[in-house]
């Protein structure tokens, strides 16, 4: 059924029952998995791994990808400091841009641009930085819901005073909070996700996603390898690129969220699995892989930097970030463009 037509309650339902596209977490309160894949989970717990597609069963379920250009609405929900939002903005700018050298966030958005509609249509390669909201007062408080959440972004979109623009087909809508809001699930489950509002509760149906700072409340489980877990002593972390734990472990959600908005933005279209309300997507096959031979507790091979700094993508204004790769869907593995072997 079309979410335009399903009620308040089974809304409500699906969203706290259901937690679709819930998407990431990089590691599990755990040591890393060795559990053989069995069939009803034929990835294994963690589902890490870079090479073999034997167990992968990616498939397009004929809706829709994001293949207008997209542009990103950013809502800053609490306290930001300026130099973290330049950072997540530089981010953001880099998807499109052409100048930064090889390997660039552009190259990594070509393994996404790979997805298309049943119309044969590609995710677009162009993603532009929208307009910006505000939200430093906590008007929905300093604890969320996934259902509150939507509620900050009805919010946003019909705000007295410069209101996010309401774009359905090409606009996405991102909601970051700082380091100091609880979010329901954060750290415990997830440390980001995506999904589209309720028209009950929004009035429209927007693709968005959520992504917190985990920079005090579990940067070991949310910004790894800028912070380590406790299950794994002895590993020093690395350096952030950009100076800021929690930001440094944002940007690689935000880019494993946008990924999969682009290419499952109405929860119908690319993943693995046979239950749509729980979803495998294309950047969960890759999940705390950043290089090649990366899995487990590995990053795999990485890019050096000054200071101990290590990452594996340029971005604009000499930036370099750590992101997850992404399913390549011709290769069948996980791809990036600072692979040394594909």
């Amino acid at each position: 059924m079309h979410p335009m037509h399903i009620g308040r309650y089974t809304f409500t339902l699906l969203l706290l029952l259901s937690p679709s596209a819930l998407a990431w977490r990089p590691w599990l309160p755990h040591a890393p998995n060795t559990t053989t894949p069995s069939p009803s989970d034929p990835l294994g717990v963690s589902k890490k791994y870079e090479g073999s597609s034997e167990f992968v069963h990616l498939r397009y379920h004929m809706g829709p990808v994001l293949t207008a250009n997209i542009t990103v609405h950013t809502i800053w929900y609490g306290h930001w400091p300026v130099p973290h939002k330049r950072t997540i903005r530089a981010f953001l700018r880099s998807v499109s841009a052409s100048e930064p050298p090889h390997p660039s966030v552009s190259g990594w958005w070509r393994t996404v641009r790979l997805y298309t509609d049943q119309t044969g249509s590609n995710v677009t390669r162009t993603v532009h930085l929208g307009e910006e909201k505000n939200d430093r007062f906590y008007s929905h408080g300093r604890s969320l819901t996934r259902l509150s959440i939507q509620s900050v972004i009805r919010s946003a979109i019909t705000a007295r005073t410069r209101p996010l623009p309401i774009n359905p087909k090409s606009g996405l809508y991102l909601l970051l909070t700082s380091v100091d809001v609880r979010v329901q699930d954060f750290c415990g489950q997830v440390c980001g996700f995506h999904y589209f509002t309720f028209p009950s509760i929004v009035g429209y149906t927007l693709p968005y996603a959520w992504v917190g700072n985990s920079g005090t409340q579990c940067p070991g489980v949310c910004a790894y390898p800028f912070a380590v877990p406790d299950y794994i002593p002895g590993l020093k972390p690395y350096a952030p690129p950009n100076g800021d734990v929690g930001v440094e472990g944002m940007v690689s959600v935000i880019g494993h969220e946008i990924a999969e908005l682009a290419s499952n933005p109405l929860v119908n279209a690319w993943y693995a699995g046979q239950d749509p309300s729980f979803p495998t997507e294309i950047a969960d096959l890759c999940e705390g892989i950043y290089g090649t031979g990366g899995g487990g507790s590995y990053t795999g091979q990485l890019m050096d930097g000054r200071r101990g700094v290590k990452y594996n993508l340029n971005g604009v204004g000499g930036r370099r970030f750590l992101v997850q790769w992404i399913w390549n869907p011709i290769l069948n593995y996980c791809s990036g463009p600072n692979a040394i072997d594909q």
